[in-house]
């Protein structure tokens, strides 16, 4: 059942915008009013291709130091700790740079969880889910730039037969943007590699994002997030891990960019790696409804506190029309067609 609750003058009386204490230039107030009102969408957008972009270029780099120098057998380059701590980083700084703008979903499957469930609206998830890959692919792009000189300074220097049985290969230069497996390994265990390693992430997320856990604050998710990324990326990446829809279809399309349709390698491990993330992410999220979500707890007051700065934003939220929707039932928030978890602290 939902219900109307004003925000008392009470609690707008403590309200303090960021315009109070950091005046800004007129021009760059009515670009605030545009963006705000009109084309919000492209600044989530932004946000959310920033987002992902934030999570691979600092894993994406990791990773070709780590393939050039097995390459060229320069011992002490990188290692998978480097990669993961990569990933874990750019994790980290996705959450609390972006998610402010767009929410943070930065997984396609964390979109299409929302679209499925939570009522989040389809062409607004598809255009989530496209700026998501372009900014993967972007990323790789970049760093395919920054390495460009070494990459092709190894194909050179490689008999063409090694390099055509490992290009498109974990162990090749292809493999530093784009997820491959060894021709001989099974796509089987491949599938079960990524499907658990999808399901463990996504729980921890779903936990993470519970109003009710007070032992998570708002601060604490984006580490907690990023940690158990680096967790699976420390322990099964030598088995074939995407992890991230994004991240995979962004990589594939930067390597099919520059090495051609070769690149996109075996089809069936390439639909595993795209498509694994997707039912994965589905069922933790039922997984972690059914057995762990309790809407009978208390909502402490820093996650309170943090709907309240989501909710009373000026001109989109409760501020502009002094009301919010909450859904008694599901214990979230509903301002101006966005979902907050939780609800809003009244005084």
């Amino acid at each position: 059942m939902a219900s109307k609750i004003p925000f008392s003058s009470s609690n707008a009386k403590r309200v303090v915008y960021v315009s109070d204490v950091v005046p800004r230039p007129r021009y760059l107030v009515g670009w605030e009013r545009l963006k705000n009102k009109k084309i919000h969408w492209l600044a989530e957008c932004a946000a959310e291709a920033m987002g992902v972009f934030m999570y691979c270029y600092p894993g994406i780099g990791p990773t070709a130091s780590f393939v050039i120098g097995s390459l060229t057998q320069e011992e002490g380059l990188s290692s998978v700790l480097q990669i993961g701590l990569g990933y874990a980083g750019g994790i980290m700084l996705a959450i609390t740079i972006c998610t402010g703008t767009s929410g943070g979903h930065f997984n396609p499957c964390i979109t299409i969880v929302e679209m499925l469930f939570k009522g989040f609206p389809p062409l607004k998830g598809a255009r989530f889910i496209v700026s998501q890959i372009l900014g993967a692919y972007i990323a790789c792009l970049l760093v395919y730039a920054q390495w460009s000189t070494l990459i092709k300074a190894v194909e050179t220097a490689l008999p063409p037969p090694t390099l055509a049985a490992i290009q498109y290969s974990p162990q090749g230069p292809a493999g530093i943007f784009a997820f491959y497996v060894s021709p001989t390994a099974s796509l089987g265990l491949a599938f079960l590699n990524e499907f658990v390693s999808d399901f463990f992430i996504a729980t921890v997320i779903f936990g993470c994002l519970d109003p009710s856990n007070a032992l998570v604050p708002p601060s604490m998710a984006p580490v907690l997030i990023a940690m158990a990324y680096a967790a699976v990326i420390w322990g099964f990446t030598p088995n074939g891990l995407a992890a991230n829809s994004a991240r995979d279809l962004g990589g594939r399309f930067a390597a099919m960019t520059i090495w051609g349709r070769d690149a996109a390698g075996r089809s069936g491990y390439a639909a595993i790696a795209a498509l694994t993330n997707i039912p994965a992410t589905i069922l933790a999220y039922l997984f972690y409804e059914f057995m762990f979500y309790d809407s009978d707890r208390v909502v402490p007051q820093d996650r309170r506190e943090f709907y309240d700065i989501l909710a009373l934003h000026r001109r989109n939220g409760p501020a502009a029309s002094a009301a919010v929707v909450v859904d008694t039932s599901s214990n979230s928030s509903v301002v101006h067609g966005k979902e907050y978890i939780g609800t809003t602290e009244r005084v």
